[in-house]
């Protein structure tokens, strides 16, 4: 087994070669949120979507274009309001007078990584047309499908001090989201480098690129190879069966706090990130860590809280922490 273990590890490293270059590229430009740089590489390993939440001037557009840079994918930027319009991201047929014929104009939806810029800032109509395109990874104009290009991956983003005029997602749309990730401020240290490399002369820095879509696109297929233990497959059930049934975990104070718990989603997910979160760190093997490490981003936003919680001030991400210690990990 231990010839097993090193064979997936040497191939892990060979076919994630990319994945430390890319760092290094990105951290050129950003300093610090080595967290979110790791998530988005796992929602692009894992061909999932993100859902990223900060308060404004933590750089999270300057993170997803700049890794866009390097792997040499095409990055779109939508700048969700509440006056755009579905076809606004998808597209439309427009009439040519030239010729007498309706032709498709393609909306900006057909780029490999799209931000989606504070999207509760857009209407129902307008998220609901992203949903055919994170599922399905197709987009439907004037009754012909389209497919999207591969690799395809949304990023959103949202504030979350601010609620005037936005409209919460709904929970089928947060469901598509396989990660929700907390962007917090930076270190001192950190915000300190910050103002050295941005006031300092020819501060611009040329982002390399180090890798290319098809190596994404192997990276992705690459993480079946990625060995998980039965015992962590049951653990990861257990993990997301104790969101819905905490009391049968001995998690009972649990039980008021919950209104629903996790879908059957959330357990693909976690598997899925679990596995990515080996294989960027150089490993052909999941860890009870990687799933650990993971569980709060797939987790925080399919958990439903009760109204009692919101009154203890009681959050996803707490309710998500006690099942963690609660759960014996194999």
């Amino acid at each position: 087994m231990a010839t097993d273990i090193a064979a997936l590890n040497e191939r892990v490293r060979g076919q994630g070669a990319f994945i430390t270059a890319v760092k290094d590229e990105v951290a050129k430009v950003i300093v610090g949120q080595d967290l979110l740089v790791e998530r988005l590489l796992i929602a692009m390993l894992c061909r999932g979507h993100i859902l990223i939440e900060g308060v404004p001037g933590l750089a999270k557009t300057l993170t997803v274009s700049t890794l866009a840079r390097a792997v040499d994918a095409s990055f779109v930027r939508i700048q969700f309001t509440p006056d755009l319009l579905p076809a606004d991201i998808t597209g439309t047929t427009m009439y040519s007078p030239q010729d007498g014929q309706f032709h498709v104009r393609k909306g900006p939806i057909f780029a490999n990584i799209v931000l989606a810029d504070e999207i509760n800032r857009a209407p129902a109509k307008v998220q609901s047309a992203l949903l055919e395109a994170m599922q399905e990874r197709q987009v439907s104009i004037g009754g012909t499908t389209f497919p999207l290009e591969e690799p395809f991956l949304v990023l959103a983003t949202q504030n979350p001090i601010e609620h005037e005029g936005t409209y919460a997602l709904p929970e089928a749309q947060l469901d598509r989201f396989m990660l929700k990730v907390h962007v917090t401020y930076p270190t001192r240290e950190e915000e300190k480098r910050i103002l050295d490399r941005y006031v300092a002369p020819n501060s611009a820095v040329p982002v390399a690129v180090v890798a290319g879509p098809q190596a994404v696109t192997m990276a992705s297929s690459a993480l079946r190879d990625v060995h998980m233990d039965d015992r962590l497959r049951d653990y990861i059930v257990h993990l997301v069966y104790a969101t819905r049934e905490p009391e049968a975990y001995r998690l009972h104070g649990l039980r008021p706090l919950i209104e629903f718990g996790a879908s059957p989603r959330a357990s693909i997910y976690l598997a899925q990130a679990a596995r990515a979160h080996a294989f960027v760190n150089g490993r052909g093997f999941v860890e009870p860590d990687d799933i650990k490490s993971v569980a709060p981003d797939v987790l925080r936003h399919r958990i439903v809280i009760t109204y009692e919680a919101e009154a203890e001030n009681v959050t996803s991400d707490e309710i998500v922490r006690r099942v963690l210690a609660g759960v014996e990990v194999p």
